[in-house]
């Protein structure tokens, strides 16, 4: 059994108000290079960005994380990505702090960007 974590990058990098705004892709690549060297207990991390920060990771695989662009808007990217690792059977935690999303997820658990960030 594979477990996958879903990160919603934009509310990732929002949680933390360090200047993101002013350069949106360096806020993304800066926690997708924090995603591949951290030691978490996932096999898998899918990394869902949208926007400016899509300029700053290029789609696709890279060591156990798998950056995706989402085509619309982040969130429902985010809820195909759980969907798919939850119907093959696999446990899915999500991390975002959007309440909208977070009730629209399930079964997936959902974590705080602040559980992420304490752990990365």
């Amino acid at each position: 059994m594979v477990s996958f974590l879903v990160v919603d990058g934009a509310n990732v990098v929002g949680s933390v108000p360090d200047g993101w705004w002013k350069d949106r892709a360096g806020a993304a690549r800066r926690l997708h290079e924090r995603l591949l060297v951290a030691d978490t207990s996932y096999d898998e991390i899918v990394l869902v960005l949208e926007g400016q920060a899509k300029a700053g990771v290029r789609a696709g695989r890279d060591g156990h994380v798998t950056t995706v662009h989402a085509a619309r808007d982040g969130d429902s990217e985010i809820r195909a990505q759980a969907r798919r690792a939850a119907e093959s059977g696999n446990p899915v935690v999500v991390v975002t702090a959007d309440r909208m999303l977070a009730a629209n997820v399930a079964p997936a658990q959902v974590l705080s960007p602040s559980w992420l960030l304490d752990r990365i």
